[in-house]
């Protein structure tokens, strides 16, 4: 009878070895996790949420909603993996995601069963374009007017450079954007030997860049330029500004820029295509 006794006991402390850290296993592991692919978010971003299910109620979807200082910005349900795992994206964009500051992420799955994490938002600035009229300087005397419009930045200061046939202009650029001026032909044009227009050659710190002529005709030429964020200085350069030079002294001139530019690197590479 003893030893029966003692077998038993045995065999109870074998069990509750065994299946009581099988218990504390388990319930060291969370019902529901949950957790994105960055800590923070800009504007158009894509957000990636994902985690682990412990135990898979069936019929049961996964709720997700998005909270921002209290108010529900987004939602949307699933189901997960068999396996338990799950994933959604989520487009940071207008007219949800529209203010900076810290969004909080809620899963659930059943009753009471939630898991959060929280993360930061920045949306676009909104860029402000100016419209404006600028007198600049002729060396030597004299001035005329340039009406310009800018987005993503502002301009600083103007100048004309008649022996290096170029106007030149002064940025203050803490956004990527965009300049438009109205180039008047009787100050500042590119002109080919036989009369027709000629492309401006435009830099930006000295680099080459492209740039768009949206509107020509025999009193103006409109271009628009596109900048970077930091951008300081664009070179407008042209065969004929004000007071003018003879035809020789330009086309050296520019032979020379263009030697220049041919051994600098392009800034926004222009791909032509056939």
């Amino acid at each position: 009878m003893f030893f029966v006794k003692v077998i038993v006991f045995c065999a109870i402390t074998f069990f509750m070895v065994s299946v009581i850290p099988a218990f504390a296993q388990t319930d060291e592991i969370p019902f529901l996790t949950v957790k994105t692919d960055d800590n923070h978010y800009d504007e158009g971003d894509t957000i990636v949420i994902s985690g682990q299910l412990r135990t898979i109620i069936p019929e049961t979807p996964l709720i997700l909603q998005v909270w921002f200082e209290g108010n529900m910005i987004d939602i949307a349900q699933f189901f997960p993996a068999q396996d338990g795992s799950y994933s959604h994206t989520i487009l940071a964009e207008k007219p949800s995601w529209k203010l900076e500051g810290e969004y909080l992420i809620r899963i659930s799955h059943g009753e009471g069963n939630i898991s959060e994490t929280t993360i930061t938002f920045t949306p676009k600035k909104e860029l402000i374009e100016t419209k404006d009229s600028i007198e600049v300087e002729i060396p030597n005397g004299g001035t005329f007017d340039l009406d310009y419009s800018i987005l993503g930045g502002s301009l600083e200061d103007i100048y004309l450079e008649p022996d290096d046939f170029t106007l030149g202009i002064f940025l203050n650029a803490p956004d990527e954007g965009s300049i438009s001026i109205k180039l008047p032909r009787e100050s500042i044009d590119a002109e080919k030997p036989d009369g027709q227009d000629e492309k401006f050659i435009v830099l930006i710190d000295d680099i080459q860049v492209p740039y768009q002529e949206t509107e020509t005709n025999s009193q103006s030429r409109l271009i628009t330029i596109n900048f970077e964020q930091g951008d300081s200085e664009i070179e407008i350069i042209g065969t004929r500004v004000i007071p003018e030079f003879g035809t020789f002294t330009a086309f050296v001139l520019i032979i020379g820029i263009l030697i220049t530019i041919m051994i600098s690197k392009n800034k926004f590479p222009i791909q032509v295509k056939i």
